[in-house]
């Protein structure tokens, strides 16, 4: 069934299925200037074998990360007694060090390998958690001098040095799944591999939870052991990379040679003459602050403020990331069939607006088992179009001779800007007269809407105009009947 699905995503040769109507026809080969050939070329066995290694990274890596990175982690320090600053630090650090992702791509431009260059960084980085293994081990002892307060410190200290380490590897590695999937099939084909995403963290999260809050020796003992599996799944991702067709970031240095001129040295800013790469980013700034003022508040509000049950909480979730997971693939046909940036336009409105429908929100009944459910379902559903057309358009926008260095500075832009939105959040949720998080959700909506303008400007090839978007998604039945031509 797998390798079905996979093989049927390969079978496709159109570039775009909306060809029903010639006035459709017209509008997207206007869009489509011929795409710059490759100094080499991958053949079509080696894209099956690398989108099937890629699913498979992709789902491993899941593991792992959501043993490091999620509420598991944040029950861990919990229990070791770390408290609100703590937790803010493991929230922002991640955000923060992406202003290292230019140095990675400038690094990788001088790689041979992208391979070998996502192995130097992240076999050291996803290692490093080993350290934390006898830690735990010696913290639940009795014997032992070591304090809670000393292991909180050194996770934040791992923690600190593998985002820097992997901060370096992350746009090298997108710029390097960007090459191996043909751009007609990202739509349908991230829609196919963050569907298995979503499903993992669907099933597996749940269940190491439980495992580790029933484990015999206690919790910290428990996420110690899942720890350890993370490890193993970590490195099987890895390993799964070497099915992976590799690349030598330098041909594509020069694959555009004849269009771009070739930089005498120093640091190169070529991208600042790129208009419609500057408006992405435009882009990406405003909705990154806008989304992230009112992000990390809104289980806050549930437990808090109309004191909810933790477990009706985590119910909600899962509800967000089953919509999350069914959607998906939709949107993945829909992206290839109009375009990432419509989609982006559309879907974000309802993003956007998303907030206010919090104001209706109680501890009621109807609240508890109508509204709130009905809330996560739009959220994930929603969502699963956001992420998945912001990667495809960062991917169109970039051009391919420079697209590690591209990513890494929309990385970098995402990353401050998010911090700094939650930083905004943070201080005017506690401010007297701000209307409290309900203030704070209504500013987000506003700013999303707005965030959303400088879309509109940017352009994407294989994407719709957006005066056109519902006549080529819903296409008017074309008559039956012959019209006689005049004489």
């Amino acid at each position: 069934m797998f390798r079905q699905s996979e093989d049927d995503l390969l079978v496709e040769t159109s570039p775009l299925p909306i060809q029903e109507i010639a006035e459709d026809r017209a509008i997207t080969e206007t869009l489509l200037p011929p795409t710059p050939k490759l100094l080499f070329k991958i053949s079509k066995p080696e894209i099956r074998t690398s989108l099937r290694a890629l699913t498979f990274e992709s789902v491993f890596a899941t593991v792992f990360y959501s043993i490091i990175g999620s509420a598991l982690l944040t029950n861990f320090l919990l229990e070791l007694g770390a408290g609100p600053v703590e937790i803010g630090l493991l929230a922002s650090i991640p955000q923060l060090v992406n202003l290292l992702q230019p140095l990675g791509a400038y690094l990788v431009d001088r790689s041979p390998s992208f391979n070998w260059y996502s192995m130097c960084i992240f076999v050291p980085s996803r290692l490093l958690w080993v350290i934390l293994v006898p830690a735990i081990w010696f913290v639940t002892s009795v014997t032992s001098n070591i304090t809670g307060d000393q292991v909180v410190l050194l996770t934040l200290g791992i923690i600190l040095v593998t985002n820097i380490i992997e901060a370096l590897g992350r746009a090298p590695f997108l710029g390097w799944t960007a090459v191996l999937v043909p751009q007609r099939l990202r739509g349908r084909y991230f829609g196919f591999r963050n569907s298995l995403v979503s499903l993992t963290n669907l099933i597996g999260v749940p269940l190491l939870g439980l495992a580790v809050s029933t484990w015999p020796g206690g919790t910290l003992q428990g996420y110690g052991v899942v720890l350890v599996l993370g490890i193993v799944f970590g490195l099987s991702s890895l390993v799964s990379q070497f099915w992976l067709t590799d690349v030598n970031p330098q041909l594509l240095k020069v694959a555009h040679s004849e269009t771009s001129q070739v930089q005498s040295g120093g640091i190169d800013l070529s991208f600042l003459k790129d208009a419609n790469f500057l408006k992405f980013v435009f882009y990406i700034a405003i909705w990154c602050f806008a989304v992230n003022v009112s992000a990390p508040f809104f289980n806050l509000y549930m437990l808090d403020n109309l004191e909810i049950d933790i477990t009706l909480v985590t119910i909600y979730t899962g509800i967000s990331t089953g919509a999350n997971m069914l959607l998906l693939l939709l949107w993945g046909k829909l992206a290839d069939r109009i375009g990432n940036r419509p989609l982006l336009v559309f879907v974000g409105f309802l993003v956007g607006v998303t907030p206010l429908f919090w104001l209706g929100t109680g501890a009621d009944p109807i609240s508890l088992w109508v509204w709130l459910p009905l809330l996560h379902v739009l959220t994930g559903a929603t969502w699963a179009a956001i992420d998945l057309c912001t990667n495809n358009l960062m991917m169109a926008v970039a051009p391919l001779s420079a697209q590690s260095k591209y990513f890494a500075i929309t990385g970098a832009v995402a990353g401050v800007s998010g911090a700094i939105g939650i930083t905004t959040g943070s201080f005017l949720a506690t401010q007297a007269g701000g209307g409290g998080l309900l203030g704070l959700f209504v500013l987000s909506a506003v700013l999303r809407v707005v965030a959303l303008l400088p879309l509109v400007f940017v352009q994407e090839e294989r994407s719709v105009p957006l005066d056109r978007f519902w006549r080529v998604l819903f296409p008017a039945r074309q008559p039956t009947e012959l019209i006689e031509a005049e004489k």
